[in-house]
């Protein structure tokens, strides 16, 4: 792989890693700066048999280790918690808090819906039960509830995903204005 290649397939990952780990973003944007100059210098030590991910995500390790030593703030970061080596980043689950005021921007029914399948972790056969509604009903009012909250999502944020799709890192959009949006909704 080239230095090009590695970049393109893990900047991103590198960047939700540096940020699990150090909190100022102007330190964590230098940070993937140095991991992207010390990754070109040991690219030489990179075997066709070596892991490339291992091998990337502990250069970023090393490279919070070295900041943190630098400002006398020695921070012990266990390998074995090692974010390659653990479970990855959920963005998901931080943006959990965030969601519940955009489900209720939504049309009430809608709103309800995703209440209780989305947070609440309600099946929609055990809601269709609860409703006395068939199952096929449930689904494609949920389905038409998470279409309108995709879009409400879509109005206040640019996301970054994988190549299978999965996300990985959010932006806030600085234009976006909630109180236009629910209106819209509304109509």
């Amino acid at each position: 792989m080239t230095i090009e290649e590695i970049w393109r397939e893990y900047r991103s990952s590198l960047k939700a890693f540096l940020h699990s780990k150090v909190s100022n973003p102007d330190d964590v944007e230098d940070l993937l700066q140095d991991v992207l100059l010390k990754t070109h210098l040991a690219m030489h030590s990179l075997n066709k048999k070596s892991n490339t991910k291992a091998w990337i995500f502990q250069i970023a390790h090393h490279t919070v280790i070295d900041h943190y030593r630098k400002n006398g703030q020695e921070k012990h970061i266990e390998s074995q918690q090692l974010w390659y080596e653990s479970q990855q980043r959920n963005i998901k689950m931080e943006l959990a808090q965030c969601i519940k005021p955009f489900i209720q921007a939504l049309p009430e029914q809608s709103a309800s819906l995703l209440e209780e399948v989305e947070l609440e972790g309600k099946s929609q056969k055990q809601l269709a039960q609860e409703l006395s509604i068939s199952y096929s009903t449930v689904k494609s009012r949920v389905q038409k509830a998470r279409t309108e909250l995709n879009d409400v999502f879509h109005a206040c944020c640019d996301y970054d995903l994988d190549k299978r799709g999965n996300l990985i890192e959010y932006h806030p959009k600085s234009d976006f204005d909630s109180r236009r949006l629910k209106s819209d909704l509304k109509q």
